[in-house]
């Protein structure tokens, strides 16, 4: 059996099932966006790390080292804001080949840096090494919570909506990677979508004002997509989702794009993946004002995109007339030339 015919969901499994011990001082372990820990009476800590791997999550050929550097530190501050909790200290560890300048690696930490300043995070040690083949970069984040939002605990009736609009990213990933043709675009849409793709800004404010609601029943962050990572809040739930196509938040800039591509957009916003935006669940009663306290709190939208429901766990897509839809599933890592580009 290879990482390959298991896949990264077997891979988890199999680790999971080795490493989880019964202690105390462990909330949550292997399973969800962060590892939930108490060190001690009234206090949570946050623990996530994250591999970004040249060739697999990014390409060097278009991602500079400060991109680079900058989605290494929001992909770890995206699963603190999944939790509803504060990222304080970071630790990034970097191998890349010996043939990288000194400059490079400045950009590198300069963009991690200037993210984690953003959010208060200070950088407190890591790692370097040489790499035989590209870059290798992972990033250890611990935050602190009061309430850790987790993504187990979706409740039957329960109304599933995300933040944002989705499908940026992967637009960006298409013009980027994907065209032998740039497509006539006006420029600013172009640049919001590769901005999207390259720098994305991950929802600690939103993740934090949710959590502190006491509204929200469950919370993920949209990584591997909207139907891989709602996926996995059925799976830790043990319930099943249904999901209207038509109400999925597909952003303009994503429409306009795919349609000049001649793409499905949909598919972007389903399966594309690094859209970094916060998918919840919560009761059908307090949507209205979550939604609106959450747009007053933030400026963020909430867009309802389904319900949870009793049955086995997965998520099911369906029409305006809630006929069965057929759409791929998101990122996997360990899948024959996986890439995120």
């Amino acid at each position: 059996m290879t990482v390959e015919s298991t896949g990264e969901l077997g891979l988890i499994r199999l680790i999971r099932s080795a490493a989880t011990r019964g202690r105390a001082d462990v909330r949550t372990g292997i399973g969800d966006d962060c590892a939930v820990l108490a060190p001690g009476p009234g206090e949570l800590l946050l623990a996530t790390t994250d591999l970004l791997v040249e060739d697999v999550h990014f390409r060097r050929r278009y991602a500079g080292p400060g991109d680079v550097g900058w989605k290494a530190m929001a992909v770890n501050l995206s699963d603190i804001a999944a939790m509803g909790g504060r990222p304080r200290w970071a630790l990034v560890a970097l191998a890349c080949p010996d043939s990288v300048s000194a400059d490079e690696v400045d950009a590198f930490y300069a963009a991690a840096l200037g993210l984690a300043d953003e959010h208060e995070v200070s950088i407190v040690g890591g790692d370097t090494s040489l790499s035989p083949s590209g870059w290798i970069v992972n990033v250890s984040l611990l935050g602190t919570a009061t309430r850790a939002v987790l993504r187990s605990t979706a409740q039957a009736g329960d109304l599933v909506a995300v933040t944002g609009s989705l499908g940026r990213s992967r637009a960006g990933l298409a013009l980027l990677d994907g065209c032998d043709r740039e497509p006539a675009l006006d420029p600013a849409v172009r640049s919001e979508a590769v901005a999207a793709h390259l720098r994305p800004r991950p929802r600690v404010r939103e993740g934090q004002w949710l959590a502190a609601s006491g509204d929200v029943t469950a919370m993920i962050d949209l990584s591997d997509g909207l139907a891989t990572d709602l996926g996995h809040v059925t799976r830790e739930s043990r319930l099943r989702a249904r999901v209207r196509l038509p109400d999925v938040p597909v952003a303009a800039t994503a429409r306009t794009i795919a349609a000049a591509l001649n793409q499905d957009a949909w598919a972007w916003a389903t399966g594309g993946g690094e859209d970094y935006e916060l998918l919840l669940t919560c009761r059908r009663q307090v949507f209205d004002r979550l939604a609106e306290g959450l747009r007053q709190a933030t400026g963020t939208p909430l867009t309802v995109v389904g319900e949870i429901v009793d049955g086995a766990a997965g998520v099911e897509f369906v029409d305006a007339l809630g006929r069965a839809v057929a759409v791929a599933p998101g990122f996997e890592h360990f899948a024959t030339g996986a890439s995120r580009g």
